[in-house]
């Protein structure tokens, strides 16, 4: 899928993939996050952690009915973190990132815990 975007210059076609490049960035750089994981991890009983090569399979994008996207992130928070506060914080975090970027609306943010992980 792509997000497209009509300016006064022209038209733009944005792939998922850079939107996953761009909210996996954001994610592993907040505290908590231990990275992101494969979004079918928790069916497969696997939470390993994706690299930057990967994060679209960490991340999706879908269109609202409404003007807008919404977006899916599925992540491996750290242990003796308040799961609630680093869920917020990303979703605050990622929703103006995307925003910023692209200039785009995203009307939600989705966050999944697919584990909790020990900081080494």
């Amino acid at each position: 899928m792509t997000i497209e975007k009509i300016s006064s210059t022209g038209g733009i076609d944005i792939s998922t993939n850079a939107i996953a490049s761009v909210v996996g960035s954001a994610a592993i750089e907040c505290y908590g996050v231990v990275g992101l994981s494969a979004r079918h991890g928790l069916r497969d009983n696997v939470d390993n952690l994706l690299g930057r090569e990967n994060f679209q399979q960490g991340v999706t994008c879908e269109k609202d009915k409404k003007k807008g996207y919404i977006v899916n992130v599925y992540i491996i928070v750290a242990n003796d973190t308040k799961i609630t506060e680093v869920a917020n914080e990303l979703q605050k975090k990622i929703k103006y990132v995307l925003e910023k970027t692209f200039g785009i609306k995203f009307n939600k943010v989705n966050i999944y815990v697919q584990g909790v992980r020990e900081i080494n």
